[in-house]
């Protein structure tokens, strides 16, 4: 066992205490106002950013900002392969950036107020694959051929659906591959994602979008012209997240299963005794986790907070 590991692995199970856990997440949701909530997380690890007069958007950001900043540590402290699934895990982050960057690229200077205020974005530091270049690109078709000519791939197209979707099932594809013990997350949620654009949305997506989520998926799901179909179809690795879910009207069932079918596996890969990058693994999942039910909780106390207000899949996802 290397010393890398070592370090890494001590860093990996000592962020467990950088989360607000359930109890945390039950105060802010019954803080009752939105300035309630951001007075309890003053004197937690979310504290950073998250000031009175905040809004729902912005505190939600700063907890975005504080995970990001403790998987940007974590990085830190491991050997080269834990910091590269640590940084396919991460990718979120500059997909956002991106998103929010092409839709200032997008917007039509000749008319007023068209252009999109977006705040400013993540800092990635080494968890970064291409937003130093993505981030110089003036045109919507640049910013294409910058992704294409990246880790990312090529979307298909430029307009902000075809990026969201293509560079979305780039990272699913890319984590499967670099992070095999999340590769059930990122088959599932691609079955998520896929379900949601062609079964809800309708909308049919690029050529070589379709091509790259055929690799997680298998051709038989993406070729299939039903939900039912496509749910029969896919891979036991996916299958699993859309079982008694037999309306695509009622994914927002899954997404809350995703969420705690990722913390269960978190924190047992936490529990691993070994070393190696499974921890840094778990780690990234239950800090993840935990900030997601946070920026939930924010927003449910600006509704007005208590258990009684909770939605049914948040109050699932909190078990």
């Amino acid at each position: 066992m290397s010393a890398g590991w070592v370090a890494g692995v001590t860093r990996a199970r000592a962020l467990r205490t950088r989360c607000l856990g359930a109890a945390g997440i039950g105060e802010v949701a019954a803080a009752g106002t939105l300035d309630a909530a951001l007075r309890y997380l003053a004197n937690t690890p979310y504290r950073h950013d998250v000031g009175p007069g905040a809004t729902v958007a912005g505190a939600q950001r700063a907890v975005s900002a504080t995970l990001l900043w403790h998987l940007r540590v974590l990085a830190g402290w491991q050997p080269a392969t834990g910091a590269d699934a640590i940084r396919a895990l991460a990718s979120g982050f500059e997909l956002s950036n991106t998103e929010h960057h092409l839709r200032t690229l997008a917007a039509d200077p000749r008319r007023p107020g068209s252009t999109p205020l977006h705040p400013p974005p993540y800092r990635l530091g080494a968890l970064a694959t291409a937003w130093t270049r993505l981030a110089r690109t003036r045109t919507p078709s640049e910013l294409r051929a910058t992704l294409a000519a990246s880790v990312w791939g090529d979307p298909g197209g430029d307009s902000p659906a075809a990026v969201a979707t293509g560079m979305r099932v780039s990272a699913a594809l890319r984590l499967a591959i670099a992070v095999p013990d999340a590769a059930r997350w990122a088959a599932a949620r691609l079955a998520l994602l896929f379900c949601r654009e062609v079964f809800v949305i309708g909308r049919r997506m690029p050529d070589v979008t379709v091509r790259r989520a055929a690799r997680l998926l298998g051709p038989r799901a993406i070729a299939a012209g039903s939900y039912a179909d496509f749910r029969q179809a896919l891979p036991t690795t996916a299958r699993w997240l859309l079982d008694d879910i037999d309306e695509a009207t009622d994914l927002w069932r899954a997404e809350a299963r995703w969420w705690d079918a990722v913390e269960r596996d978190g924190r047992e890969l936490l529990r691993r005794s070994h070393f190696g990058p499974q921890p840094a693994v778990g780690a990234v999942a239950v800090l993840s986790v935990d900030a997601w039910r946070t920026r939930g909780a924010l927003e449910l106390a600006a509704r007005g907070g208590g258990p009684a207000n909770w939605p049914a899949e948040v109050l699932d996802a909190s078990r």
